[in-house]
């Protein structure tokens, strides 16, 4: 299988826009593109997801060791003819100074040659010691093309070729002119979210028209087909997987207001024998026959209102938690559970289960990669051996006007969680956190919980 990892010099510099109309484009040509996003980001992938019609699939150093990285892609790439890396951040940016973490490490690791986008927005010649710095730092890094973007118009881009054939040995593979049509709508937390933003597919044939008809695709699969595959790791397990016949049912809310999942994630809580059932929190007034319930991230304070008229769903959801139904709850779910969501002079009433309000900020309260404790107040089985977590954040919201005396299932080492020690509410079988947790192998949460919901479910039965 070709592939190749698309990167940037810095952030917001078009990088997103570029791959999800390469990937679409190449789509059309009938290719099969297996998309990939570096980092823990949910909101990409969803775009990519919807730009290939495969699943996206995350690979993070955070959570994921070399071996893991290399046999996810693999595994995922299974069946597909090209293999899209999309970077975060400038292609050498990392959080240790060796670089350990960086879109150009993972490049390395999986053999892939790079497609650097440049932004060159107001420049001509003084992108030229750029391009030669970025190819000296690491030799072992193979930039195998670029693409400018943010060009301003005809004349600027023939004065960028000029100086890109002249003193560079990179291939040229495109020039994107500054279009307001390529803009994809921003707010606080970037990109919105391919299940809520409207006419997603109508965007998407713009965005490809526009990138395909200003890059050379050939070159851009001459490129990919160039890269060599990673060797397989001892023990991977390559094939796709056998799922058992579920034997629970765990409710899963998915909608305009939470989509943030990984699908392996999912894929675990299915292989460990759940079927999962979807909520609309928008429009159902009543939860099915369930065992679980999960509750992810996404943007309720966005449909706030919506959410509070629903009030039928928010006292059967309220109902179930208190009579004992297992549920998690991830950041967005976090909020929806709690007493109200307030963003600026709004206010909207939400489920009541946890005892705080969700007040919306205009800067992060908790950003980035987290470390957590797991303590004795963790109600799932099978806590990891260390019972370190590696997780990530991302909220506008705090937690405010709780009581104390709560118990909660993490001590923050690195981050915020609720309280900037605590994480992880834990109230009757109910977890709700800011973290966002993924499923990898030193961190099996799919099936702890799943485990956690068929014993809640033998005890129930049990009448004890």
């Amino acid at each position: 299988m070709s592939h190749l990892l698309i990167s940037a010099a810095h952030k917001s510099s078009g990088k997103t826009t570029i791959t999800l109309g390469l990937c679409s484009t190449l789509v059309e040509r009938g290719r099969r593109v297996q998309s990939f996003k570096k980092g823990p980001d949910y909101i990409d992938p969803m775009w990519l997801s919807r730009a290939t019609g495969r699943a996206c699939h995350n690979l993070d150093f955070n959570t994921m060791g070399h071996d893991e990285i290399v046999s996810d892609f693999l595994r995922h790439s299974q069946g597909s003819d090209v293999g899209i890396i999309e970077g975060n951040h400038g292609l050498f940016d990392s959080f240790d100074v060796q670089g350990e973490n960086s879109n150009a490490s993972l490049a390395k690791l999986l053999r892939a040659p790079v497609l650097l986008v440049l932004d060159v927005h107001g420049a001509t010649r003084s992108i030229v010691p750029l391009i030669l710095g970025f190819q000296q730092f690491d030799p072992d890094v193979r930039i195998g093309g670029l693409i400018l973007s943010k060009v301003a118009g005809t004349r600027h881009e023939r004065r960028l070729r000029e100086v890109v054939e002249y003193y560079t040995d990179i291939p040229l593979l495109g020039a994107i002119h500054r279009d307001a049509r390529l803009v994809i709508d921003e707010r606080h937390l970037g990109l919105i979210p391919s299940n809520e933003a409207n006419q997603v597919d109508k965007k998407l044939m713009m965005i490809r028209e526009l990138i395909g008809n200003q890059v050379d695709i050939d070159k851009v699969e001459q490129l990919a087909m160039a890269a060599t595959l990673p060797a397989t790791p001892a023990e991977a397990e390559l094939q796709t997987p056998q799922f058992p016949r579920p034997d629970l049912r765990i409710g899963i809310a998915r909608d305009a207001a939470f989509g943030f999942y990984y699908p392996s994630d999912l894929e675990q809580l299915r292989l460990a024998g759940a079927e999962l059932v979807e909520i609309d929190t928008l429009h159902d007034k009543s939860l099915p026959q369930l065992d679980g319930l999960f509750i992810g991230g996404g943007f309720p304070e966005t449909h706030m209102h919506a959410l509070e008229a629903n009030s039928e769903l928010r006292q059967s959801i309220r109902l179930a938690v208190e009579a004992g139904l297992p549920c998690y709850a991830e950041c967005g779910g976090l909020m929806y559970l709690s007493r109200s969501i307030k963003w600026g002079e709004e206010r909207a009433e939400m489920v009541g289960i946890i005892p705080g309000d969700s007040v919306m900020h205009e800067r992060p309260q908790g950003r980035g990669y987290m470390r957590l404790k797991e303590n004795s107040n963790s109600p799932w089985p099978g806590a990891p051996a260390d019972s370190e977590v590696k997780a990530h954040e991302f909220h506008y919201s705090s937690l405010d006007n709780m009581a104390s005396g709560h118990r909660f299932a993490y001590d923050v080492l690195r981050g915020m969680g609720i309280d900037g020690s605590h994480d992880g509410f834990v109230y009757k079988n109910l977890l709700a956190s800011y973290v966002h947790m993924r499923d990898v192998e030193g961190n099996r949460w799919a099936r702890r919980f799943v485990e956690f919901v068929r014993s809640c479910r033998t005890t129930a039965a049990a009448g004890l």
